[in-house]
C-alpha cells in the first residue's frame, strides 16, 4: 500500500510539474525572437541576420537541406537600392516545456506579399532564441493580418512522451505509418492523423488552417507520394512538439517531381498529431537530398 501511495504521489508531483511548466511557456517569446529577426533582417540584410539569429547546426532547405553556417556569408554587404525582405509572424506554437517552437507568416519583398516563411526556433542555455531550421513556399499570404496584428498561437499540447529521444522514436514510428499509407493515398493518410488546429501550405492555395479547409487542399495535391524517412528533426525537452524533415517524391502529369516535407507533430492523449504540413519543390535540375 505504501508502495502504492508513494507512486501515486510521484506521479501527480510530475503531472504538477508539466502543468506548470505548460502554464509558464509563452509562444509570445517565440513571436518576439521572429520579429527582431526580421528587424535585424532590414539593417543588416539576409546573410548575416539570418547567422545572427540561427544556431551553428542551423538548416536550410532549397534544393536540398545545407547548414546555414557553411551557404551564408557573415560579410555580405547591404545593397541599399535593393528590395528589402521582411517577414513577420502570423502563426504561432510553443512547447510545454518551453524549449521548442514554431512561427510562420507572410513574407514581403519590396513591400509586395511573396509567400510564407516557416522557422522552428531552440531556446538556448543563455535564454535567448536561435532557429534551427528556416523555409518557405510561394502559398499565397495576400489574405493574411498585417505586420502590426497579434499572430494566432497553436493550443498546448494535451500529453507529452516524457523525453525529446522518446518523442522522436515514436514520431519515427509514426512517420512510417504515415508514408506508407501516403503510398496508396495521400489524403486519407493526411486526414488520419491532423489536428483540427492544424496548417497545411498546398501549392498555390492559400494556407488551410481548418478542418473544413484541409480537405480541399489536399485534393489539390497529387494521389500519392513517397515520403521517406526523416533526415533529422528533433523534439523538445518535454516530449510533446516534434518537426521533422525529408525527402518527398510525387508524379504531376507532365512527369515525376521531388523535394521535400517539413511537418511539425503535437502529442495529444490519443496520439501524435499533424500540426504543420509544407512541401517545398526542387527545381526540375536541382538535387533532392
Amino acid at each position: 500500500m505504501r508502495l502504492l501511495l508513494l507512486a501515486a504521489s510521484a506521479a501527480f508531483l510530475i503531472a504538477a510539474a508539466a502543468d506548470a511548466c505548460a502554464a509558464e511557456a509563452d509562444p509570445g517569446v517565440v513571436a518576439a525572437a521572429e520579429r527582431a529577426f526580421a528587424a535585424d533582417g532590414q539593417v543588416m540584410g539576409v546573410d548575416r541576420s539570418f547567422l545572427k539569429h540561427s544556431t551553428p547546426e542551423a538548416i536550410l532547405i532549397a534544393d536540398k537541406p545545407d547548414r546555414a553556417h557553411a551557404i551564408l556569408d557573415p560579410n555580405a554587404v547591404v545593397d541599399p537600392a535593393a528590395p528589402k525582405l521582411f517577414w513577420f509572424p502570423a502563426w504561432v506554437g510553443i512547447a510545454r516545456s518551453g524549449d521548442l517552437g514554431i512561427s510562420t507568416g507572410p513574407v514581403e519583398s519590396g513591400g509586395a506579399r511573396r509567400g510564407h516563411y516557416f522557422t522552428v526556433w531552440k531556446k538556448q542555455a543563455d535564454g535567448s532564441w536561435k532557429w534551427i531550421y528556416d523555409g518557405g513556399t510561394g502559398t499565397p499570404s495576400k489574405d493574411e493580418p498585417g505586420p502590426d496584428a497579434a499572430p494566432a498561437f497553436l493550443p498546448m499540447s494535451t500529453a507529452a512522451a516524457g523525453s525529446p529521444e522518446k518523442a522522436m522514436a515514436e514520431v519515427r514510428a509514426v512517420e512510417a505509418r504515415f508514408a506508407d499509407q501516403a503510398r496508396r493515398d495521400q489524403k486519407a493518410a493526411h486526414l488520419a492523423v491532423l489536428s483540427d488546429a492544424a496548417r497545411l501550405y498546398v501549392g498555390q492555395l492559400p494556407p488551410a488552417k481548418t478542418p473544413a479547409a484541409h480537405g480541399p487542399a489536399l485534393d489539390a495535391n497529387p494521389a500519392r507520394f513517397e515520403f521517406d524517412p526523416p533526415l533529422g528533426g528533433s523534439a523538445s525537452a518535454a516530449g510533446d512538439l516534434a518537426w521533422t524533415y525529408g525527402v518527398a517524391r510525387w508524379t504531376r502529369p507532365d512527369g515525376p517531381r521531388k523535394g521535400h516535407y517539413v511537418r511539425v507533430w503535437q502529442k495529444h492523449t490519443d496520439g501524435w498529431k499533424l500540426v504543420f504540413a509544407q512541401l517545398l519543390p526542387s527545381r526540375p535540375n536541382g538535387p533532392a537530398a
